[in-house]
C-alpha cells in the first residue's frame, strides 16, 4: 500500500515542518499542563509508587511512539492512527481510532483552556478560557509554521520554569532522598492507575504524526522527531517527579491542588511561586495549541472519507491548512469551555488516546520487514499495555470512554446501513 493523500478537489497540505519544528511541536503537546497537574492524581493512586507508574507510562508510550513512526513514514498522511487502522485493519478500526481521539482530545481541548483561566484569573476563568480558544484558532488558521514558532517561544518558556523548580527542590535543606523509597502503601492496581493517568501527560507525540503531511521528508522526519521528543518529555518528566517528591513526599504530593507551587513553597522559594503560575498557565497554551492542531488534522481526514461532513475537508488556498476544521473545532472547544468544567476530564480522555493507540499498535503488527516493521515485541507490549491502562484508570473514566466508543460504533453502523440501502 502507498502513502495516502486527499481526494482531488479537497487539497493537500504543504510540507514546511523540518525535524526541529516537529520535535518542539511534540514537546509543546507533552511538556504542557499534565506537568503541573497529573503528579498529585497519580501520586494519589500509587502513593510511594508513583516513579513506578511513570516508567511504566513511559514504556508504552515508547512503544506506542515507535509504532507509530513507523505507520507515520509509511502514510504520511492527516489523521496519524484514523489512516494507519483504515489502511492496516479496516475502514471501521480507522474510524473508531479518529472517533476515540477527535471526542476524547477536544475535550481535553478545553481542560487546558480552562486550565489556563483558572491560573490567570481565577474569577473569571471561562472568559479567558473561551479568548484563549479564540486567539489559538486564529494562530492555528495563519498557517502552521506560526504555530511552530510560537510553541517554540512557549516549550522555551515552560523548560525555563521547570528547571528553576528543579534545582528549587533539590538544593532546598527540605529534601530528602528517603522519601523516593517505595512503602507497602504502593499496590499493583494503584501503580497501574497512576500510569494510565500519567500516559495522558505523554500523549502529545501524536501530534507530529497526525502533522504527517505538513512534514518534510516524513519518512526520515517523523522517525527521529518521535523517539527525540518522547525522551527529552521522558527526561524533563522523571526530573521534575523526582525533585518534587523529596521534598514534599508522595503523601502531600497527593494531597496538593498545585504540586509544583507547594514543592518550591516548601523548598523555601516562595517567590518562585508566581512564576510557576505562569509558567502553568504558558503550558496549558502549549497543549491547546497543538491539541487543536491535531484534532483538527484527523477531522480532515475523517472529512475526506465523509465519516465526518464532508466540507471540513476543505484546505485553504493561502494559508494551506484545513480552515474549516479548524473554525469547527475551535468553535466546539469555545463553547465546551463557556458552558462546562471539564478539568475531570483526564481520565475520560486517557481512555479515549489508549484506545486509539492500542489500533496504532494493532496496526504496526501487520506492516512488513520491508515496510519498516518494527520489533515484534514493541507492537505486542504497546498493544497489551494500552489495554491494560485503559481499564485500571478509575470507573467513572473507563464507562464513560467505553460509552463513547460505543455510541461511535453505533453510528458507523447506521451510516453503513444507510449508504448500503442507497446504492
Amino acid at each position: 500500500m502507498g502513502a495516502v493523500s486527499g481526494p482531488a478537489g479537497t487539497g493537500e497540505l504543504k510540507r514546511h515542518l523540518g525535524v526541529f519544528d516537529a520535535v518542539v511541536i511534540g514537546l509543546g503537546s507533552m511538556i504542557g499542563a499534565g506537568i503541573f497537574a497529573a503528579l498529585a492524581p497519580a501520586a494519589g493512586a500509587a502513593g510511594s509508587g508513583l516513579l513506578l507508574g511513570l516508567a511504566l507510562a513511559a514504556v508504552v508510550a515508547y512503544c506506542n511512539a515507535t509504532s507509530s513512526a513507523r505507520l507515520a513514514a509509511r502514510y504520511p498522511a492527516s489523521g496519524g492512527t484514523y489512516v494507519y487502522g483504515r489502511e492496516r485493519l479496516g475502514e471501521f478500526w480507522g474510524y473508531l481510532a479518529g472517533w476515540a481521539f477527535v471526542v476524547g482530545k477536544t475535550a481535553s481541548c478545553a481542560a487546558m483552556a480552562l486550565t489556563v483561566g483558572s491560573y490567570v484569573w481565577p474569577g473569571q476563568a471561562h472568559a479567558v478560557a473561551v479568548a484563549a480558544v479564540v486567539a489559538l484558532t486564529a494562530v492555528n488558521y495563519a498557517g502552521v509554521q506560526k504555530s511552530a514558532w510560537l510553541t517554540r517561544a512557549i516549550v522555551a518558556v515552560v523548560l525555563a520554569v521547570l528547571a528553576a523548580v528543579v534545582v528549587a527542590a533539590v538544593t532546598s535543606g527540605d529534601a530528602d532522598t528517603a522519601r523516593l523509597g517505595i512503602g507497602d502503601d504502593a499496590t499493583f492496581g494503584g501503580v497501574l492507575q497512576a500510569a494510565g493517568l500519567l500516559f495522558f501527560a505523554f500523549a502529545g507525540y501524536a501530534r507530529i504524526a497526525t502533522l504527517g503531511e505538513e512534514v518534510r521528508d516524513p519518512a526520515r522526519t517523523i522517525p527521529r522527531a518521535i523517539p527525540i521528543a518522547l525522551g527529552i518529555a521522558l527526561a524533563v518528566y522523571a526530573a521534575v517527579a523526582v525533585s518534587v517528591l523529596v521534598v514534599l513526599g508522595p503523601q502531600r504530593l497527593a494531597d496538593a491542588t498545585a504540586p509544583l507551587s507547594d514543592a518550591v513553597r516548601a523548598s523555601g522559594a516562595d517567590w518562585l511561586a508566581p512564576v510557576v503560575r505562569v509558567g502553568a498557565a504558558v503550558a496549558a497554551l502549549g497543549s491547546l495549541l497543538a491539541l487543536i492542531l491535531g484534532v483538527s488534522r484527523t477531522t480532515l481526514a475523517m472529512a475526506r472519507d465523509r465519516h465526518l461532513p464532508h466540507a471540513l475537508a476543505a484546505v485553504h488556498p493561502k494559508f494551506q491548512v484545513p480552515h474549516r476544521a479548524e473554525l469547527v473545532v475551535g468553535a466546539v472547544v469555545a463553547v465546551l469551555a463557556a458552558t462546562t468544567d471539564v478539568r475531570g476530564a483526564i481520565g475520560f480522555s486517557s481512555f479515549g488516546v489508549l484506545a486509539y493507540y492500542a489500533v496504532a499498535n494493532a496496526s504496526a503488527w501487520t506492516l512488513a520487514p520491508d515496510e519498516g516493521r518494527p520489533a515484534r515485541t514493541i507492537p505486542v507490549v504497546g498493544l497489551a499495555g494500552c489495554l491494560v491502562l485503559a481499564f485500571a484508570l478509575p470507573a467513572s473514566s473507563v464507562m464513560g470512554g467505553a460509552a463513547v466508543l460505543a455510541i461511535g460504533a453505533a453510528a458507523y453502523g447506521v451510516r453503513r446501513a444507510v449508504t448500503a440501502r442507497k446504492a
